[in-house]
């Protein structure tokens, strides 16, 4: 089965480059979130950190700015840093949701984003089907091409189911839509999770089979420009 973690940063494809100053924002925000690091606590000193992680002062600073700007933590003179409760965190940020993904989303976690990621994708279907263009349909048809073939595979499964919703976002036109990918990747990969970890009546039917009719049926009504039909069945296939 694949790592949670390594899912989500596979349909991102755009790991962070392997450096240290990529290290400590994994290593700290990994801790902040799975809770290691509690709500309130401030982060060991300067000296401490850059001993622990084997940094200079200038990476440290540079990646607890990164993790500032994600709203993990809070820098204040002659106090520290601290870490910040989650309802400062970007939860739209790609690398906060990755982590949140590794250390295991309670269900209210995931039930709040259910409700966030299906307004958006049913939205962003009725719309592609009154925007969509030749092209939008092109690649909505070869993603679930790619999705049935790679149906046992399950993060190359993952990048074409994950690249059918990222068209229709584009399909959309609009801006806001196009810029939620994170959330669309969230979203496949917990699902992709989920039925992983199901006790699956006939497993080499493989991953694409449960709701293959669902998206030739999305793809179908976006291809005939038929924005209600298109927004019943996303909202099917994200609920």
């Amino acid at each position: 089965m694949s790592e949670p973690g390594s899912l989500i940063r596979t349909l991102s494809g755009r790991q962070s480059a392997r450096n240290f100053h990529s290290y400590v924002i994994n290593e700290v925000g990994r801790a902040i979130v799975a809770g290691d690091m509690p709500v309130g606590s401030s982060l060991p000193g300067d000296a401490e950190m850059m001993d622990r992680f084997g940094v200079s002062r200038t990476v440290l600073r540079e990646a607890l700015k990164t993790l500032e700007a994600k709203g993990l933590v809070e820098a204040r003179a002659k106090v520290g840093t601290r870490v910040l409760p989650q309802s400062r965190w970007n939860l739209f940020d790609r690398q906060v949701l990755a982590w949140k993904l590794e250390s295991g989303p309670p269900a209210a976690f995931l039930s709040s984003f259910q409700t966030v990621r299906q307004s958006l994708e049913v939205e962003a279907a009725r719309l592609a089907a009154q925007n969509r263009e030749a092209e939008h349909v092109r690649l909505l048809h070869y993603w679930q091409k790619q999705r049935m073939v790679m149906s046992h595979q399950p993060e190359p499964f993952a990048i074409a189911e994950f690249e059918i919703h990222r068209v229709v976002a584009e399909a959309s036109g609009n801006p806001f839509l196009r810029a939620s990918s994170a959330i669309l990747e969230f979203g496949v990969a917990v699902g992709v999770l989920a039925r992983l970890s199901e006790d699956r009546q006939a497993p080499e039917a493989g991953l694409a089979d449960l709701q293959a009719q669902g998206y030739d049926a999305l793809i179908q009504a976006i291809e005939q420009g038929d924005p209600a039909r298109a927004a019943l069945v996303m909202a099917d296939l994200t609920r």
